[in-house]
C-alpha cells in the first residue's frame, strides 16, 4: 500500500505571519516536522505543501521533497489535494492513503502517524481518521486556538469548535478532549472532499472537519497516547520549545 505524507505550510497564517519559518531549537519549525514525519515506515513519501518559495527552498535544502501549490487555498486539505494530484503526476504513481500533517505540529511523534493510519488499514469502510487528544487544563479548553471536539459512542466526532464544548458544568464527568491535526483520508476522498461545497459551521468554525460532518459523513476519532501541543502564537512557540528542551519528542 502507497502512503503519502503532506505537510501543509504557509508563510501568510494571520494568527502568526511566517510561522512555518519561526526557529524553534535552532531550525526552522516545519524542519522538525517535516524530520518527525518522515521517520515513520508506513510512510512511502513525505512532502510539504506550500505555496510559498522560501518554505520550498528550505525543504529542499535539508534534503526533502516540497510541492508547490496555488496560494488561493481556504483549508488545508484543499491544499493537499492539488499537492496530491501534481505528486501522483510526477512519481507515476497512485497512494492510497494521504496523511495530512499541519506543519504546526512540531512535537509530532512517528508513531502517531501509525496510531492514525492503523484503523484505515484494518476497516476499509472508514474514509478519514483525526487523532484525539486530551485537553489538560481550564487555560486549554478556554483557547480558541485549541480545537475541541465531541464524540458519539462510537468514537466518531459530532462536532468540532473553537469554542468550549461539552458544557463547562460537567467537566468533570465528561472528558474534555481536541483535535490533533494529523489526519490521514483515503485517496478518492480527499479528492472527494475538495470537490464538495464548503459548508456554513466549517467557515463558522474554521475547521476542515465540518465540511465532512455536514455533508453527512463521519469522522473517525482515535485516541493518541502522545502528548501534542500546536503552534499557534509565538507565546505558544516559547511554550513548545520549553517542552521539547525537557524530554525527547519524537
Amino acid at each position: 500500500m502507497n502512503i503519502v505524507a503532506l505537510i501543509p505550510a504557509r508563510m501568510g497564517s494571520s494568527r502568526f505571519p511566517g510561522k512555518p519559518m519561526a526557529t524553534l531549537l535552532g531550525k526552522p519549525m516545519i524542519g522538525h516536522v517535516y524530520e518527525r514525519v518522515a521517520k515513520n515506515p508506513l510512510l512511502t513519501v513525505t512532502a510539504v505543501a506550500t505555496c510559498d518559495q522560501e518554505i520550498a527552498d528550505y525543504v529542499r535544502s535539508i534534503g526533502g521533497r516540497a510541492i508547490m501549490t496555488g496560494s488561493h487555498h481556504e483549508r488545508a486539505s484543499d491544499r493537499c489535494a492539488e499537492a496530491l494530484e501534481v505528486l501522483e503526476k510526477e512519481d507515476g504513481v497512485t497512494y492510497d492513503i494521504v496523511v495530512m500533517v499541519q506543519g504546526d505540529e512540531p512535537m509530532t511523534h512517528p508513531d502517531m502517524i501509525s496510531e492514525a493510519v492503523s484503523p484505515m488499514l484494518s476497516d476499509p469502510a472508514i474514509k478519514v481518521v483525526n487523532l484525539l487528544g486530551t485537553i489538560e487544563s481550564a487555560k486549554e479548553f478556554e483557547d480558541r486556538n485549541c480545537i475541541k471536539v465531541v464524540c458519539d459512542l462510537q468514537g466518531n466526532a459530532i462536532y468540532f469548535s473553537r469554542e468550549p464544548i461539552p458544557t463547562r458544568a460537567k467537566v468533570e464527568v465528561v472528558p474534555m478532549h481536541k483535535q490533533v491535526c494529523i489526519i490521514p483520508f483515503r485517496r478518492d476522498f480527499l479528492l472527494e472532499y475538495t470537490r464538495m461545497m464548503p459548508t456554513p459551521l466549517e467557515v463558522a468554525e474554521s475547521v476542515d472537519m465540518m465540511r465532512v460532518l455536514e455533508h453527512g459523513m463521519k469522522v473517525k476519532m482515535i485516541p493518541t497516547s502522545h502528548s501534542s501541543y500546536s503552534v499557534d502564537t509565538p507565546d505558544d512557540l516559547a511554550r513548545v520549545e520549553q517542552i521539547m528542551k525537557s524530554k525527547a519528542v519524537g
